[in-house]
């Protein structure tokens, strides 16, 4: 299977939820700004980076994890499940593909922080 995580830019929550997945964060408590600014491509990707999948690791199960920032573009990710529905009906690709959006997980505060900082 093959995780996308995606949002609007895919340096913030996109990176902490493939964080998360890959069980390199705790789950038990609230994370520390340290952690969270250590996180693997949190704010650090720029706009050459957009519609790019970033491969984030493997999780215990073998499925990959991957991320993605799609700005507005609301026919991103619908191309990308139309062109595995090719790859799956002509070109005999099994793999199973989930997309969440993780837009509707971040706080206002964190928008507006991603919009100075140019995420």
């Amino acid at each position: 299977m093959i995780f996308i995580y995606n949002d609007y830019g895919g340096t913030h929550t996109t990176s902490l939820a493939a964080a998360y997945h890959l069980k390199k964060l705790p789950t038990d408590r609230k994370l520390t700004k340290d952690e969270i600014v250590h996180v693997d491509y949190f704010n650090k990707l720029t706009k050459h980076d957009l519609g790019k999948l970033i491969f984030h690791g493997i999780d215990e199960e073998g499925n990959k994890v991957y991320t993605l920032g799609r700005k507005n573009n609301k026919y991103v990710v619908p191309a990308l499940k139309s062109f595995i529905e090719l790859l799956q009906e002509k070109y005999d690709f099994n793999e199973k593909v989930i997309f969440s959006n993780t837009s509707p997980t971040v706080p206002l505060v964190m928008s507006i922080g991603g919009f100075f900082l140019g995420g």
